[in-house]
C-alpha cells in the first residue's frame, strides 16, 4: 500500500526494543507510531537546544533590545 511518509530502517538494542514495546503497548499503539512520536520529541528537544544556544549568546550585557510590537510585527 502506498504511503505519504518516509520510510527508514534503523537497528536498536535490545533494552532500547523493549522499553519502546513497553511504551507503545501502554499507550495502546504500534511500537512504530510509538517511535516516531519518541523521535518528534528528540527532535523538539534538540531544536529547544538550538534556540537556546542563540538566546545565550545574544543575551549579553548592552545587548539591543527589540520591543515586542516590532519583533512580532
Amino acid at each position: 500500500m502506498p504511503t505519504v511518509k518516509s520510510r527508514i530502517n534503523i537497528s536498536v538494542s535490545d533494552d532500547m526494543e523493549r522499553a519502546i514495546a513497553k511504551l507503545a503497548k501502554r499507550d495502546r499503539m504500534p511500537k512504530a507510531t510509538k517511535a516516531v512520536l519518541l523521535l518528534a520529541d528528540a527532535l523538539e528537544i534538540e531544536e529547544d537546544s538550538m534556540w537556546n544556544k542563540i538566546a545565550e549568546k545574544r543575551d549579553r550585557k548592552g545587548a539591543r533590545l527589540v520591543p515586542h510590537k516590532s519583533a512580532w510585527a
